[in-house]
């Protein structure tokens, strides 16, 4: 079930509507996003994102979904908080960054989003800034090599589409 998954959302991402520069743009905000331990808002700042620089939101989503997911965020949170804590010292214990965590991790649907927006919120504005530099600093690098390579591969194939559909004796409408 896992490799029809994998498979499904592959030729999903393959058949993304759009020019390759948009396409990509919104890899890489759904990547820069999905780093950021900003899990209950992480879908309304990626639209937002994609709005404002006119990128595309289905590939921000998947990058997104690719990136942040049950299986990598409690990696995510744990380096960004290392390299936050590197920035910021002293501000966050691990303690109370694995009880977020935990309340995380227990709920589901919207008692996930509200017990998570209530458990970040009780760490407080300087608690909050080491995970957000920390993850910025995280997410810089990822977000600019999605970005090359996304825009890279969709070029290519938007290029291979388009040759193969200007072969002699196929038309458009023979598709």
């Amino acid at each position: 079930m896992p490799i029809r998954l994998v498979k499904y959302h592959y030729l999903r991402f393959l058949r993304l509507p759009g020019d390759p520069k948009s396409i990509a743009l919104g890899v890489a905000i759904g990547i820069f996003i999905g780093v950021l331990p900003v899990f209950p808002v992480q879908t309304i700042l990626i639209f937002g994102f994609c709005l404002h620089f006119k990128a595309s939101k289905v590939a921000g989503i998947l990058s997104s979904l690719i990136i942040s997911n049950p299986f990598t965020f409690f990696f995510q949170y744990y380096l960004s908080w290392l390299v936050g804590n590197m920035i910021l010292p002293d501000l966050l214990s691990w303690h109370r960054l694995q009880e977020v965590m935990a309340v995380r991790s227990s709920a589901s649907g919207f008692d996930a989003f509200k017990s998570s927006l209530c458990a970040i919120s009780a760490l407080g504005f300087d608690a909050i800034m080491v995970m957000l530099v920390g993850g910025t600093l995280l997410a810089l690098p990822f977000t600019a090599l999605g970005y090359y390579y996304s825009l890279k591969f969709f070029t290519k194939l938007r290029d291979k589409k388009s040759k193969k559909l200007e072969q002699p004796g196929r038309t458009h409408e023979s598709k």
